[in-house]
């Protein structure tokens, strides 16, 4: 509620969106307050979050508040149709960074990066969405986003560092300050010297190419890309102001003159009235009822969850060895037009109840304590199937996917696959799915959807190649590391288990990356036929597979064992 760059951002968006948009920023901003009053004890600062967080849930439940700031929140979930659920991890981080914060490397830097600001900046993706301007992100752009919040949030730690240093904090990685002996040293006493010059000149090119990211807004409504453009033009500006600084970095906090700003927004606020004149937007009504509203909750159980409903016969997963697991089973879910052509029935009733069986696999996945399970829902080259089979087979996934069952279990949801084809209405859901599930511990279930492992290779090396064409990487250096975190998905593990139904025998494009040294598991049986029983017979057999990963086998010499006896 301080930082009149936000404030100016907001004004950039349709006048039906930004009481909502201000509600979400201030209740980010309340909670941030909260936990940074450092005269306050960090116990007593932890417990003001956690005690706001829990009103929250309350103030939800009843629909109203006392305290202006959750009022404003309340009423924009409920008339927006905002699930809150998802914003459970931002705030259990903002409660927990109440003491000292350390991170070894980039990649825990960006960890919370993530769990800080992502999940806010969702909600203001699904205002948009909601509104009928969706922000469409295209997956392929996926790391341009990512390194965006990354920009954004390094700029923010620059222009505070004064501040932070002020309170003994220091919010950069320990990789980036062991880079240059001596500067975290000076930069804790306050010292500018060649060390903390050269730190921050390298800290302050990387913000900025991070920021530099065109491609992201391709293809996005012209009044979203506006707004995103308009903010990397501000980031950017302040991280000149960073620059310019010099040693008074230390010192105070550099501000943007008023001038800056306004050759940045005025031409801005004549872009936004323009492509928001011409966009009719989906305004809500009246209010959802309090009690269907999504509640946060302030730590990280998932007490709302239910358990999977039990076997229809009452069959119970078998004792599997933690050793002998796999962590990581795809599947190829093959046989649903035959199986309703067997019965007479046309083929796109056999994909109904097709995902009748998923629901069953995904119960059966949890039973037994899998942690991924991936399932190829729609190939790259399922394209080619008649026009009324590939409807009903989209559309049930995105029903599914709003309506389903696996909403209530403990199941977070991915998608791997392209957009390029796909009905909006379902990439809108998809992504509504991700939002909704990502803190969720049990099972990471990721569906392919319109998905090839060749496409994803392909595009796997171009960000490569864009990586090392901005000097990100060294091409001579690159190795199976590299590539693998240029995937979409870089923490997805390598499949232990490739179970395919339907009496083929081939892999099909299917993660040929991951599943290089996957166990090969093949069933006559069409895909509406099976149940958690088949996947815990494939996994009992798996269990029973040596996997040595092109070592020798284990022997065991008679003479030795008779000597040793």
């Amino acid at each position: 509620m301080h930082d009149p760059g936000t404030y100016a951002l907001i004004q950039l968006m349709p006048t039906a969106l930004r009481p909502a948009c201000w509600a979400l920023w201030a209740s980010a901003s309340v909670l941030d307050d909260l936990a940074d009053q450092r005269d306050v004890a960090p116990a007593d600062r932890a417990a003001r979050v956690e005690a706001w967080t829990q009103a929250l849930q309350h103030d939800l439940a009843i629909g109203t508040s006392t305290d202006p700031v959750r009022h404003a929140l309340v009423d924009t979930a409920l008339r927006w149709r905002l699930d809150l659920s998802s914003l459970q991890g931002a705030m259990t981080t903002t409660r927990d960074d109440v003491g000292s914060r350390h991170f070894a490397d980039w990649t825990q830097w960006r960890a919370w990066c993530n769990e800080e600001i992502v999940p806010w900046v969702d909600q203001v993706w699904h205002l948009f969405e909601q509104a009928g301007a969706p922000m469409t992100l295209r997956l392929d752009r996926r790391k341009d986003y990512e390194q965006f919040v990354d920009g954004t949030q390094l700029t923010d730690i620059l222009t505070d560092l004064s501040e932070d240093l002020a309170q003994e904090d220091l919010l950069l990685p320990q990789e980036a300050l062991d880079a240059f002996p001596g500067a975290e040293e000076d930069l804790r006493r306050g010292r500018w010297s060649p060390a903390t010059a050269a730190l921050i000149a390298e800290l302050t090119a990387l913000a900025r190419q991070w920021m530099t990211r065109p491609a992201m807004t391709k293809g996005m409504h012209p009044g979203a890309a506006n707004v995103l453009d308009t903010a990397a033009c501000l980031l950017r500006a302040q991280l000149d102001a960073v620059d310019a600084a010099g040693p008074t970095l230390l010192k105070r906090t550099p501000r943007l003159s008023v001038v800056s700003r306004t050759r940045i927004f005025a031409p801005a606020r004549l872009r936004a009235a323009m492509a928001w004149s011409l966009t009719p937007l989906t305004v809500p009504g009246s209010r959802r009822p309090a009690a269907a509203a999504h509640i946060p909750r302030p730590s990280t159980d998932n007490a709302a969850l239910r358990p999977p409903p039990p076997h229809s016969e009452g069959a119970r997963p078998p004792q599997i060895p933690a050793d002998q697991m796999p962590a990581h089973v795809a599947v190829i879910m093959d046989g649903n037009g035959r199986w309703a052509q067997q019965r007479g029935l046309p083929r796109p009733e056999g994909h109904h109840a097709g995902t009748a069986a998923v629901h069953e696999i995904v119960c059966g996945a949890l039973e037994i304590g899998l942690r991924h399970l991936t399932v190829y829902a729609f190939s790259t080259e399922n394209w080619k199937r008649d026009t009324d089979e590939i409807t009903t087979i989209l559309e049930a996934i995105r029903r599914d996917l709003d309506e389903g069952p696996l909403r209530d279990l403990d199941v977070r949801q991915r998608w791997l696959g392209h957009p390029d084809k796909l009905p909006q209405e379902l990439v809108q859901a998809l992504q509504r799915a991700e939002r909704r599930t990502r803190n969720r511990t049990g099972l990471t279930l990721t569906m392919c959807i319109n998905y090839g492992g060749r496409d994803e290779i392909t595009r796997t090396a171009a960000a490569l190649a864009q990586a090392a064409r901005a000097g990100e990487i060294d091409p001579r250096l690159i190795g199976e590391e590299d590539f693998a975190r240029h995937l979409p998905h870089p923490d997805m593990p390598d499949v232990d288990l490739l179970w395919r139904t339907g009496k083929e025998q081939r892999t099909s494009n299917f993660l040929p990356w991951h599943a290089t040294y996957a166990e090969l598991h093949f069933t006559p049986g069409y895909w509406p036929d099976v149940d958690r029983r088949d996947l815990w017979q494939a996994i009992t057999e798996y269990s029973r597979r040596q996997r040595r990963h092109g070592a020798a086998p284990l022997t065991t010499n008679r003479s030795t064992v008779q000597a040793s006896r």
